[in-house]
């Protein structure tokens, strides 16, 4: 245990050393939370007082009365000559007062491009509007000819959502839960390079051999110190994101969003296995690697099956049997925690022990691979 602790004290020493190395692995912990307020910030922003819309209407004089009702809806006019003037065209048929009149249907079309992203939001919302000043319209028509509008409604539905105020918050918390997994996988990533096939480079790997120590306390030191740095990429990103979240106006969409000590603590412990597995993972490749920049595109394109795992938990798009699974079941567990709901225990234990058998499997796997000349010198 002494030779361990040592080497683990001897990893910390030479991560510190190098400080840029590591910080760019703690930076993600640090700024992705305050770029994620930012962006909901922005959206709530456009969700709750959205701008005017300015579109080029021909013909206002022929419905005077939609112009007014949707410029009360924020839609109007745009200026005579402006730059984006005639992205969104609302043509007003000549006949539109005639056909009112006569209470057949009027014409009026929509002309824009609706392949180009920026505008989709726009034209939806001016569909929106037509669509409910229509409705008004046809409520007018039948109260003209004595007709009750509720006729034509045969249906009266009522939902009642049972959904409270912090079950609502966890569906944005389940975005945030995701690049908390994920930041356990970053945090100790370039640690994790830089003492496998970093040190084989260096020709300090078959030094640290030639001393009295077995292989298994050489893996178990690297492992210990690699998962030190994921779990503390994790501790950075949970209080970042405590203190970040309270400035985000989450009352304005009727829900909050709030990182408890509760929460904040299980998400500590469930971390534990994962970032044990992620050391594992993550050195297992760098050593199967024969230089730094290999393990570098291998370690890219390997972490991308937990964010896959992550990612489909968090939208709810995974089909039942990845609930067991590492990652996705803990992501799961999580989301049922922070939504109020009981979480299933079985699920929760099933896919902790299958993380910890895959990094034992790891772990096992790398003590093995050191034992060869092949490895270690990078033949």
């Amino acid at each position: 245990m002494n030779k361990i602790i040592a080497m683990v004290r001897k990893e910390l020493i030479d991560a510190a050393r190098d400080k840029r190395s590591v910080m760019a692995g703690l930076y993600y912990a640090i700024g992705t939370p305050l770029i994620m307020c930012g962006l909901f910030m922005v959206l709530i922003g456009q969700l709750t007082s959205p701008d005017d819309l300015k579109i080029s209407i021909i013909n206002p004089d022929k419905a005077p009365d939609l112009v007014r009702f949707l410029s009360n809806k924020g839609i109007t006019q745009g200026e005579a000559g402006a730059k984006d003037l005639k992205a969104i065209e609302l043509i007003i048929s000549p006949d539109y007062a005639k056909q009112m009149n006569q209470g057949k249907g009027a014409e009026i079309t929509i002309v824009a491009d609706n392949s180009e992203e920026k505008l989709q939001n726009s034209i939806r919302r001016l569909e929106k509007q037509l669509q409910a000043y229509s409705a008004e319209m046809g409520s007018l028509r039948l109260i003209a000819r004595g007709i009750d509008p509720r006729v034509v409604q045969p249906l009266k539905v009522n939902v009642h959502d049972q959904a409270t105020t912090d079950s609502k918050g966890g569906m944005i918390l389940g975005i945030a839960i995701f690049t908390m997994i994920y930041s356990v996988f970053i945090s100790g990533m370039n640690l994790a390079i830089d003492t496998s096939a970093g040190e084989r480079e260096r020709n300090s790997l078959a030094l640290l051999l030639s001393h009295p120590l077995t292989t298994r306390q050489l893996v178990l030191s690297k492992i210990i110190a690699v998962g030190l740095f994921a779990l503390l990429g994790l501790v950075l990103i949970l209080l970042v994101s405590k203190v970040a979240y309270t400035f985000v106006p989450w009352q304005e969409l009727g829900f909050s969003v709030s990182i408890t000590n509760e929460f904040m603590a299980l998400m500590l412990l469930v971390g534990i296995p994962v970032a044990l597995m992620a050391a594992c993972l993550q050195l297992f490749v760098s050593f199967m690697a024969k230089t730094f920049k290999e393990a570098q595109s291998y370690l890219t394109m390997v972490l991308f099956v937990p964010l896959a795992l992550s990612m489909a938990a968090s939208y709810n798009i995974a089909p039942d049997i990845l609930q067991w699974l590492p990652v996705s079941g803990q992501q799961q567990a999580l989301m049922d925690f922070i939504k109020g709901k009981d979480m299933n225990m079985l699920q929760l234990l099933v896919s902790t022990l299958g993380t910890l058998a895959i990094a034992l499997v790891l772990a096992f796997g790398m003590e093995k691979s050191l034992k060869s000349e092949k490895v270690v010198f990078g033949l």
